[in-house]
C-alpha cells in the first residue's frame, strides 16, 4: 500500500506546497454562496480538503491541513472585507483557521488508510459534529459571528429550507458535511464503498423523513409592506441628500395601501430628538400614507452618552416610543475588540474610530393593522437565535434594516440578503430585508422569495404582499438541538478515546524456562 503522504503524488511531499493546496481546498466552498450560488457544489466542495487531511503522514500534518484549510475558507468567505481590513483580515483568518486543526485530526483518525465499516459509520457522525462545533465557536459575536455557515449555502433549495424549520441552519451544515464525508470515502477507498453508500442512503432517508414530517407554516392573511431603497448617495452632504431622496420615494407610495414602510440601516443620520424637524417630516409622511414608518437612526443619542444604531418607529404623531438598539455589533466595523490592544487596526483599515454602544434586549413592535414586527439590524440577521427569539416573543413578521454600501460591488450584498430566507424558514415568519443600496429582498414564511430583489443598481420604493405565517416551527420550539446532539457525539468520543488511552494493559504471563542442563544431562545447580 502506498504511503499516505504519497496519495496525491510526490509534489505534495513539500510542506509548503501541501499548505498551499490545503488553503485552496478550504476555499472551495465559497462558490456555493452568492454571488455564484452553486448550492449543489456544497455537497462535494469539502472532498479535496478531506482527502488531503486523511492522507497526512502524521497527526501533526493533519492538524496543519485542517488549520490551513480553515484559513483558506475564512479568507474566501470574507474576501469582500479586504478593502476595509487589508492585512488584518489575513491575521484574523490565520488565527480563527486554527479552529479547524482538531477537525483535520479527526479526519485522519477516522478515514486514514482503509477505514473499517465501523470507522466510516462513526466518521459520518463525528466529522459533521466536529464541523458544527467549529461553526458554533466562531459564531460568537466577538469572533466575527456566524457569517458563511456552510448550511446557509442552501438558502434557495426548497427541501433544505423545510429542514431548516426543523433544525435551523445547523442541521443543514451537519447534512452537507456528512454527504461530503461519504463522497470522499466513495472516491478514495474502494474497500469502504459499501458503508459509504449505506451512509448516503441513511442520510437521504433521514432527510426525507424530516422533510415529510416537518409541518408547513400556516398562512393567515397578508399585509402590504413597502421597502424604500434610496441607492448610492455620495458627497459631504450625503446624510441630508439621502433623507430627501427617501422622503421623495416614500411619498410615491401614497394610495398604494401600505401597512408599513421600512427604510434601510442608517437611513437617518441624526437623533430625532435633536432634530424635531426631521421627526416632523417623517410623521407627515406617515400621516399621508396612513402607515407607520420604520426608520433607522445612526447617531449620538441625546438622552444618554454614545452612538447607537436604532430601529425607530414613527407614526402620524411622531416617534411612537418603540425603539430597538442594535445588540450585536460588527467587530472592527462598529467597535474594536480590546481597543487598547488592537486600536492600531484603525490605521491599516476602515475600523471604527469610536465604538458604538450596545442595546440590551430585543423588541417586538406593534405597528397597527394587527401587525407585530421583530426588527433586526444588518449583521444580526446572520444569528439564527435572534430571529427565533423574536418569533417566540410574538413577532408576525421579521424585519431587517441593512446597509452594505461599503461592499457595493462585491459578493456581500447578495449573500447578506440570502440569509433572510433561512431566518424566515427557521421561524415560519416572513422576513423583509431592507437596505440603503441593495440587495433588498422579501421572503415568505417557508423561505420562498416574494417578488423580485432590488439590486445594487436600483433606487426605488416597492410594495410587497407579505403572507403572515402562524404556528411554531420545530426549530423555534426546540432550538439548536443539532448543535447539542453534536456536542453529545463529541463528548462520547472523548470518553471512548480516554477509556482506550488509560485502559490498563495486560502483561504477558511469565514464561517458565526449564533449568539448564550440564553436559552430563543433570540439572545445573547455581551456586555450587
Amino acid at each position: 500500500m502506498r504511503r499516505p503522504d504519497r496519495a496525491f503524488g510526490p509534489w505534495l511531499v513539500s510542506p509548503w506546497r501541501r499548505g498551499v493546496v490545503a488553503a485552496l481546498a478550504g476555499a472551495l466552498p465559497v462558490f456555493a454562496f452568492p454571488a455564484p450560488s452553486w448550492w449543489w457544489f456544497a455537497y462535494v466542495a469539502l472532498v479535496p480538503w478531506i482527502l488531503l487531511a486523511r492522507s497526512a503522514p502524521t497527526g501533526r500534518r493533519a492538524a496543519y491541513d485542517g488549520w490551513l484549510g480553515g484559513f483558506g475558507f475564512l479568507l474566501a468567505v470574507h474576501h469582500w472585507l479586504l478593502p476595509s481590513l487589508h492585512v488584518f483580515l489575513v491575521v484574523i483568518a490565520a488565527l480563527l483557521g486554527a479552529l479547524w486543526a482538531p477537525w483535520g485530526l479527526l479526519v485522519r483518525r477516522f478515514l486514514a488508510g482503509v477505514p473499517s465499516p465501523g470507522r466510516v459509520g462513526a466518521a459520518l457522525l463525528v466529522l459533521p459534529s466536529g464541523w458544527l462545533l467549529v461553526e458554533l465557536v466562531r459564531s460568537w459575536q466577538g469572533l466575527g459571528g456566524p457569517w458563511g455557515l456552510l448550511g446557509s449555502s442552501q438558502w434557495q433549495v426548497e427541501p433544505a429550507l423545510r429542514l431548516a424549520s426543523v433544525g435551523g441552519v445547523w442541521l443543514l451544515s451537519f447534512l452537507v458535511v456528512a454527504v461530503n464525508v461519504a463522497v470522499a470515502v466513495l472516491v478514495s477507498v474502494r474497500e469502504s464503498r459499501v458503508p459509504a453508500v449505506a451512509g448516503l442512503v441513511a442520510t437521504a432517508a433521514a432527510t426525507s423523513v424530516a422533510w415529510v414530517w416537518s409541518p408547513r407554516p400556516d398562512v393567515d392573511g397578508r399585509v402590504r409592506i413597502a421597502v424604500v431603497q434610496p441607492g448610492v448617495v455620495d458627497g459631504s452632504a450625503s446624510g441630508d441628500e439621502r433623507f430627501a431622496r427617501e422622503e421623495a420615494l416614500t411619498r410615491e407610495l401614497a394610495g398604494r395601501g401600505a401597512d408599513l414602510v421600512v427604510w434601510g440601516e442608517s437611513s437617518v443620520g441624526f437623533d430625532l430628538a435633536d432634530r424635531p424637524d426631521l421627526a416632523h417630516r417623517v410623521a407627515k409622511l406617515s400621516q399621508e400614507l396612513g402607515a407607520d414608518i420604520l426608520v433607522n437612526v445612526d447617531a449620538r443619542r441625546s438622552d444618554r452618552p454614545g452612538i447607537y444604531k436604532s430601529s425607530v418607529l414613527v407614526g402620524p404623531h411622531g416617534p411612537t416610543g418603540d425603539r430597538y438598539d442594535k445588540m450585536r455589533l460588527v467587530p472592527f466595523g462598529e467597535y474594536v475588540p480590546a481597543r487598547s490592544l488592537l486600536g492600531w487596526a484603525t490605521s491599516v483599515g476602515k475600523a471604527a474610530g469610536e465604538d458604538r454602544r450596545r442595546g440590551t434586549e430585543q423588541v417586538v413592535m406593534n405597528v397597527g393593522h394587527g401587525l407585530r414586527i421583530g426588527p433586526m439590524i444588518c449583521f444580526e440577521t446572520a444569528f439564527p437565535d435572534m430571529g427565533r427569539h423574536l418569533a417566540e416573543d410574538g413577532a408576525d413578521v421579521l424585519v431587517a434594516q441593512s446597509s452594505t454600501s461599503t461592499f457595493q460591488h462585491g459578493w456581500a450584498p447578495g449573500q447578506h440578503a440570502s440569509l433572510a430566507a433561512l431566518r424566515a424558514a427557521e421561524t415560519g415568519r416572513s422576513m423583509v430585508h431592507a437596505t440603503l443600496t441593495g440587495v433588498s429582498a422579501v421572503y415568505g414564511p417557508g423561505g420562498e422569495r416574494i417578488g423580485s430583489w432590488l439590486g445594487t443598481d436600483a433606487s426605488g420604493a416597492v410594495v410587497y404582499d407579505v403572507p403572515l405565517g402562524r404556528g411554531v416551527t420545530p426549530y423555534v420550539r426546540f432550538g439548536n438541538w443539532p448543535v447539542q446532539g453534536a456536542l453529545l457525539v463529541l463528548a462520547a468520543l472523548c470518553v471512548t478515546e480516554g477509556t482506550r488511552t488509560f485502559r490498563p494493559r495486560r502483561t504477558a504471563p511469565e514464561r517458565l524456562v526449564p533449568p539448564a542442563r550440564t553436559t552430563r544431562g543433570s540439572p545445573a545447580r547455581p551456586g555450587r
